[in-house]
């Protein structure tokens, strides 16, 4: 069974679609969308291994040309001198054709492959094909493109709307129980920002998710994915204010991920911590129960999600949530909650208690 969730947008809008074993049939998903003829698969070499074989050889089998690339694993991957190589690397490749790029992996490769379709030859559609838990109900939807700077995450980027999104959650398998957690910890933010019942899903559930349940996982991905195409819909480049809401946990969770030099946290672990630190700051800003915080840091805690802040420094940390790009005219900005299912944008909230805060889960 498929499920479509429409991107409804003034120009450009497409659907996700979502099944177990639907990645075989890719080449009917994406006919009368007039990409071109000549496929140019992102990925890296695991994940090709696993799934990009048998998507290229359904994308052969049905007429079109098909040439992989795999740049590295990890964050290091989002970079300037990766994305150029990229581009370099696709423009000796592209002669008398007309190509398309398939982001095949997890947020790394459709943060990347997103921006290089934004800006090789001024546009190239592409499509969306998230392989990890993440990617499926988060990253993957939106056309948030970037690659990072040391300065931090997403620095550079572009909003660029894939064509199609195919969510293959047979696919799922194939994670880490580390992987699976991390994915997690985007959708409990769904049920945080905009569905008190999807949050109480995840608790009641999180044991058979964590153990690859594929109707339970199938659930979330589902449920996330419209949310963030309902948000998206109404707030495409974040100029009404209301797709901020997405960013919850995400001003701590990136200033962790570049302060611990990109290989310290995994993203939804950073989310996780920036989510807590978020909580402590509503209950003392924006009326949040205390048990509702109890709420969301047990679900955390028991998903397997950190609970502590270790090994990297809270002035760096500081540094790093200047450079946020939510922060306006030194103005910082925090996605708060009001209880579970509602939050709000907050600005200027008081520095020593976002210091306090943090601190307050800092190990040692």
């Amino acid at each position: 069974m498929i499920t479509r969730v429409r991107v409804r947008l003034k120009t450009n809008g497409y659907d996700v679609i979502i099944g177990r074993g639907i990645l075989k049939d890719f080449p009917r998903h994406i006919r009368g969308l007039g990409l071109g003829k000549d496929a140019v698969i992102v990925s890296h070499l695991l994940v090709e291994r696993l799934h990009g074989a048998a998507l290229a050889a359904s994308l052969r089998k049905a007429g079109y040309t098909v040439k992989a690339f795999h740049v590295p694993e990890g964050e290091a991957s989002k970079s300037a001198a990766c994305a150029l190589r990229l581009i370099e690397r696709i423009a000796a490749y592209d002669v008398d054709k007309k190509i398309f790029i398939i982001a095949l992996g997890g947020g790394v490769i459709g943060d990347l492959a997103g921006l290089v379709a934004a800006i090789y030859k001024r546009g190239v559609p592409y499509v969306q094909v998230p392989t990890t838990l993440l990617a499926q109900v988060d990253s993957s939807i939106g056309g948030k493109t970037a690659i990072d700077l040391k300065y931090g995450k997403n620095l550079v980027g572009a909003f660029y709307q894939p064509r199609l999104v195919v969510s293959d959650t047979r696919v799922l398998a194939t994670l880490s129980r580390r992987q699976i957690q991390n994915g997690l910890a985007e959708a409990v933010k769904y049920g945080v920002i905009a569905d008190a019942k999807f949050f109480a899903y995840i608790e009641k559930n999180y044991r058979k998710l964590l153990k690859g349940d594929a109707a339970a996982l199938t659930h979330v991905v589902q449920r996330s994915s419209r949310i963030k195409a309902d948000v998206v819909s109404r707030d495409e480049k974040e100029t009404r204010g209301l797709r901020t809401i997405l960013n919850f946990g995400h001003t701590l969770g990136h200033a962790l991920e570049a302060a611990g030099h990109f290989d310290r946290y995994h993203h939804g672990e950073s989310v996780a911590l920036g989510m807590r630190v978020a909580a402590e700051i509503s209950c003392a800003v924006s009326g949040l129960a205390p048990r509702d915080a109890g709420r969301l840091n047990a679900l955390l805690t028991a998903i397997g999600l950190p609970e502590k802040i270790e090994k990297v420094r809270l002035p760096d940390i500081l540094d790093h949530m200047r450079h946020d790009k939510k922060f306006v005219a030194g103005r910082n900005r925090f996605v708060l909650v009001q209880s579970i299912g509602r939050v709000g944008v907050v600005a200027n909230v008081p520095r020593d208690l976002i210091t306090r805060a943090i601190r307050s889960l800092m190990a040692g």
